[in-house]
């Protein structure tokens, strides 16, 4: 068990201590389930009153936050402090298992020190393994796809042919890499399948999360960039191209040939249309449609989605549709009235 004093986990997360810096931390854990030799954390207001009553040894909170009789671990940013602290004592120590004698290992090729090949797996030939690789049971890893170092594909993931995954990517279970993109070509009624003969190319440090589908170009290549983190049950389309250090959640779907920026945030259910590009430093709400180009550096929502803050104020506009209504219906009955009456005097 991992034990550290209160100013050690300061100094690994370069915050300060107020209160008894020799406090001995033994674990982590939410603010209403923390007990004694636990730290806990607030990064939401609404959490404060609990301050008060956590059993927690220490709490990490922003520096605006003074007000308590426990010792405080006080940071910037309190819950990028958690994840830290969190990754500190729930890191699980790796363990190479090797490869199984009912995992499936084709022709040519190369596996790296320090494996763990469950059972079940399925290597095809010309596959490039780096060292450190878990490939859990029931994966399918492809014909000469290359997969770099400490990266883990958990179960009942497909990586197919030619596709390249960087160093420390984390596939989560279910997902499908290298599907073939959905590509038809129309003649008269009948549709014919262009071939789809690029790969996917993962960089370095990525999380996917489970379910995701992630076609391979009809050409050249799908291509996610160092850093980018996908909720599960997203779908990528072919020749998509993701920046780096984007944040994709959940059941976001991009269509072929859309490129999104860097430090792209796509909140759940958002639509991005084809051949579209979102730039930089753009976050797109939940629910919204991409149906145009959107310029870097600014907040989206809406179907289409627009600025942010045209959005909620037309989202108030809808509450009040039902009386907007009413009313120019009693002012067209008024003009009615009125012009009525003054082409009956003209006639007159």
């Amino acid at each position: 068990m991992i034990k550290k004093s209160l100013q050690e986990l300061a100094d690994f997360i370069n915050g300060k201590v107020i209160g008894d810096a020799n406090v001995i931390i033994a674990g982590i854990n939410s603010i209403d389930e923390a007990k004694n030799g636990e730290i806990t954390f607030i990064a939401n207001p609404k959490y404060l009153s609990m301050v008060r009553t956590t059993k927690a040894s220490a709490i990490i909170v922003s520096f605006d936050f003074k007000d308590s009789e426990k010792p405080l671990l006080c940071t910037d940013n309190p819950y990028l402090a958690y994840a830290k602290i969190a990754g500190l004592f729930h890191k699980k120590p790796y363990h190479a298992r090797g490869i199984d004698p009912n995992a499936v290992i084709g022709n040519n090729t190369e596996i790296g020190i320090d494996v763990s090949i469950y059972p079940f797996a399925y290597v095809g030939n010309n596959v490039r393994i780096g060292d450190r690789v878990s490939l859990y049971p029931g994966v399918y890893i492809g014909d000469d796809v290359h997969i770099g170092e400490d990266t883990v594909v958990y179960a009942n993931t497909s990586i197919r042919e030619g596709c390249k995954i960087g160093k420390r990517v984390i596939i989560n279970c279910g997902t499908v890499i290298g599907s073939d993109g959905f590509g038809f070509a129309k003649d008269g009624k009948v549709y014919h399948k262009i071939p789809q003969v690029g790969i996917v190319q993962i960089d370095d440090d990525v999380e996917i999360g489970a379910n995701n589908a992630i076609d391979r170009a009809a050409l050249g290549k799908t291509w996610i960039k160092r850093g980018v983190k996908t909720d599960n049950l997203v779908q990528i389309g072919h020749n998509v191209i993701i920046g780096e250090d984007t944040i994709i959640v959940a059941q976001v779907a991009i269509a072929g040939s859309a490129e999104i920026g860097n430090n792209v945030v796509l909140a759940g259910q958002v639509g991005v249309g084809g051949h579209l590009k979102v730039g930089d430093n753009v976050t797109v709400g939940g629910r919204s449609g991409i149906t145009k180009d959107i310029a870097p550096n600014q907040i989206v929502s809406g179907i289409p989605a627009i600025p942010h803050k045209e959005w909620l104020k037309s989202q108030v506009c809808i509450t009040k549709l039902p009386k907007m209504r009413k009313s120019l219906k009693e002012l067209e009955s008024k003009v009615e009235k009125i012009e009525k009456k003054i082409k009956s005097e003209l006639e007159g």
